[in-house]
């Protein structure tokens, strides 16, 4: 049998500087608290759930008899091409996450007036 190459995701990173940054510009626009931390937690959720959509991973039976060296090859450009894939989608995916929390907090701060 040859051997199995393993391509788990790489974990979303920067939700904690995304909050302190919604945050200072909410606040920086006059917002308050209630408003504030409501856009967190908004943002948060819908971050988590486009974290989770990114969990992936899977495995590729390599025929036997390929040496080290092509198998390293092969891992490389496999890599390489599904973290591609992954900045491209991940890009548009926070884009999209960025207009549903302000679609969110838009609706928030109607129903309070």
């Amino acid at each position: 049998m040859g051997k199995v190459l393993e391509f788990p995701s790489r974990q979303v990173q920067g939700l904690a500087y995304l909050d302190g940054q919604l945050r200072k510009l909410l606040a920086s626009k006059g917002a308050d608290q209630t408003l504030i931390d409501f856009a967190a937690e908004q943002l948060t959720r819908t971050y988590a759930q486009l974290s989770e959509s990114e969990q992936y991973s899977f495995s590729i039976q390599l025929p036997p008899g390929i040496d080290d060296a092509d198998s390293e090859d092969l891992n490389q450009q496999i890599n390489t091409g599904l973290e591609g894939i992954r900045v491209e989608n991940h890009a548009l995916m926070v884009k999209l996450v960025a207009q549903l929390v302000l679609t969110k907090v838009q609706l928030f701060q109607h129903e309070r007036e």
